[in-house]
């Protein structure tokens, strides 16, 4: 297993993430922050004034000791090109790389538009699509369709320069926004198919700060939708708070507060101007375009399924010899297809079946026993990609209902804005599924290769195709009728 370590010397701070790499899939295992206003600084004074230099370089050598001490083989070190501002730039890097061996790239605006562009589309599950980033000194508009991008436009401003005045109504902010957004002559021909997808600070914390004014339950940033409505209704309550009361807003960074008002008056300025009616919100950040673009992209294929590559990388970094999460998820999927008789759901619920099933096991981190209990939060907020909230929250229940006893009503109630009556009958049929599959594997061998089911009267008869004994199989999987003929209301045989 190799270990990467990013270091990021932006605008705001200096920041260390290491990956844990092992077949192409990747694991956060380190992730340290320190704020400096270096933004600030350079714009000001357009110098590295020596305290500044001393207390990056001092903490350059904690975070070399720290990536020694992990092990990691390869470091990846980049600053924004907003350094060149200062005048001692060059003999700044030249100290740094003399004192700890860290190469620092000065990224160009191609460049930075390259890696996010690379971190969205690992995200978010969208083949044709724009996307907007709202940074600190800079902002960028790129339009891309089917993993190629087609044209890209930098707004030289953001939350940090985009007003040089003092101005501090929002609806003048807006307007003024708006002027200088038309004279970049942005891209503004957003058709009806293409998915608008937003990242940076900025719509992170409108995000949040809109889900709490909608009241709404899963605490996710990732593939959020954020309507036209909703974000004027965030920009009004926001708009009406002093700075304090914004900084002790959950979950808004204390140094972005300041500044907060001037990004969400970016966010709806662009919103009119290119007559948006509404945005997937992504986390997808910079150190994960870094990644996959000098590390993952070399081993993986270029068109890969988001959501076969999420569980494939769970599984990689949680899987022991005692495993067997695809066998399962093989199972899952031909009772799904051999059942559709008898369960009626629709194509929809295939994407959550494949969650819960590859990740049928996940709770066995809290209770090994008792794992269907604690696979829920796992699931939910496991990073998972290439599905929606709705899809996160049913395979969640379906890991639940693999024992339905631990299904709880009241936890279901607090999601009735996201899920339907539809989605409650269809947790408790696939749960069943889930748990059948699991039995079918008991002997930890795809012994089971096929079933193939008949229905007469009141029972069900699975006929299974084996390769080897599977006796045990079989024993185990009759110990799931009763839960069967509770759900599907009928009897259940399997020969």
């Amino acid at each position: 297993m190799e270990k990467v370590a990013i270091i990021e010397l932006n605008e705001k701070e200096l920041k260390l993430s290491i990956y844990k790499i092992s077949n192409g899939k990747s694991l956060l295992a380190l992730s340290k922050t320190q704020n400096f206003a270096l933004g600030d600084e350079l714009t000001r004074d357009e110098l590295l004034n020596p305290n500044t230099k001393n207390e990056i370089l001092e903490l350059l050598k904690v975070y070399r000791k720290l990536i020694e001490g992990y092990g990691a083989s390869k470091i990846i070190s980049v600053t924004t090109n907003l350094i060149y501002k200062a005048r001692n730039y060059r003999g700044f890097l030249d100290e740094v790389y003399n004192n700890t061996g860290i190469n620092f790239l000065i990224l160009s605006d191609e460049d930075y538009i390259k890696n996010l562009f690379n971190a969205v589309v690992n995200s978010i599950d969208s083949a044709k699509g724009i996307f907007i980033y709202v940074g600190t000194y800079v902002s960028y508009i790129v339009k891309y369709n089917r993993r190629a991008i087609l044209g890209s436009s930098v707004i030289p401003f953001g939350i940090g320069n985009c007003l040089q005045n003092e101005e501090k109504d929002f609806d003048k902010m807006v307007a003024q926004i708006k002027k200088q957004i038309k004279v970049e002559g942005v891209l503004n021909d957003i058709d009806e198919e293409s998915k608008v997808v937003g990242l940076g600070n900025a719509f992170l914390a409108m995000g949040k700060i809109a889900k709490k004014i909608q009241r709404y339950p899963l605490d996710v940033d990732n593939n959020f939708q954020l309507s036209k409505m909703v974000c004027e209704k965030t920009c009004d309550f926001i708009k009406g708070l002093d700075i304090e009361k914004i900084r002790k807003i959950k979950g808004v960074d204390y140094e972005d507060a300041d500044r907060l008002l001037v990004g969400f008056a970016i966010i709806k300025a662009l919103f009119e101007t290119l007559s948006i009616n509404e945005v997937t919100i992504s986390s997808a950040n910079l150190r994960a375009g870094l990644l996959q673009v000098n590390v993952l992209n070399q081993v993986q294929e270029k068109f890969n399924d988001l959501l076969t590559n999420s569980l494939e990388s769970y599984y990689e970094f949680n899987k022991d010899e005692f495993s067997i999460n695809p066998y399962v998820y093989n199972m899952a999927t031909i009772l799904f297809k051999q059942l559709k008789v008898m369960h009626k759901l629709p194509r929809y619920y295939v994407k959550p079946l494949r969650i819960a099933s590859y990740m049928y096991d996940c709770g066995k981190c809290i209770n090994a026993e008792n794992y269907t209990k604690f696979g829920f939060d796992k699931i939910v907020f496991a990073d998972i990609a290439g599905v929606t909230h709705r899809e996160l929250l049913i395979a969640g229940f379906i890991c639940v209902c693999q024992n339905l006893d631990d299904f709880s009503l009241n936890d279901w109630i607090k999601y009735k804005d996201i899920l339907t009556d539809e989605d409650l009958e269809a947790v408790r049929k696939l749960g069943v599924i889930v748990k059948l599959a699991v039995a079918l594997n008991a002997s930890r061998k795809p012994i089971i290769q096929d079933i193939v089911c008949d229905i007469l009267g009141d029972s069900i008869i699975m006929k299974t195709v084996v390769e080897g004994d599977a006796s045990y199989e079989i024993l185990e999987g009759m110990k799931v009728a009763q839960d069967y003929k509770k759900v599907y209301k009928k009897s259940l045989q399997i020969i």
